[in-house]
């Protein structure tokens, strides 16, 4: 797989309409999506030689989502807010270039803003998994 631009790694927030569409979160300049998975633990006096042993399929499965951009979408950045205060667990998508993309249910869980006297209005967003997430694999 060749080199892929980190621009394309993409935030996408649902309008919340029926049929649901989604939204680019507009001004985001870095991404990290990150898949984790609980190992649970199996071993046990008869494991061979003592290594540890894990149970498949046993583990919490959480994805936490980092971006950090610029205000540039007022639809989107008011779509954020409203979401982070009111608490509700919104539909996002996340799309990773030439490896597909996540959907499902995600809560923010931090949401900030900073500047610089002589720069621009920045914004920070968190997001962590509540609930299943299905994948589309890129075609």
């Amino acid at each position: 797989m060749a080199g892929q631009r980190g621009r394309d790694v993409l935030i996408k927030i649902s309008d919340g309409g029926t049929p649901e569409s989604f939204q680019t979160l507009a001004g985001i300049r870095s991404s990290e999506l990150e898949l984790n998975q609980q190992a649970v633990d199996a071993t046990s006096a008869d494991s061979p030689e003592g290594w540890r042993e894990l149970l498949a399929n046993a583990g919490l499965k959480t994805m936490r989502v980092r971006g950090r951009g610029l205000f540039k979408d007022a639809a989107s950045d008011a779509r954020m807010r409203a979401i982070f205060f009111s608490g509700d667990i919104a539909h996002w998508q996340l799309v990773v270039p030439d490896l597909g993309s996540f959907t499902g249910p995600f809560q923010i869980a931090r949401l900030s803003w900073g500047g610089t006297h002589d720069g621009e209005a920045t914004f920070s967003v968190e997001l962590q998994s509540s609930g299943a997430l299905s994948f589309g694999a890129a075609s």
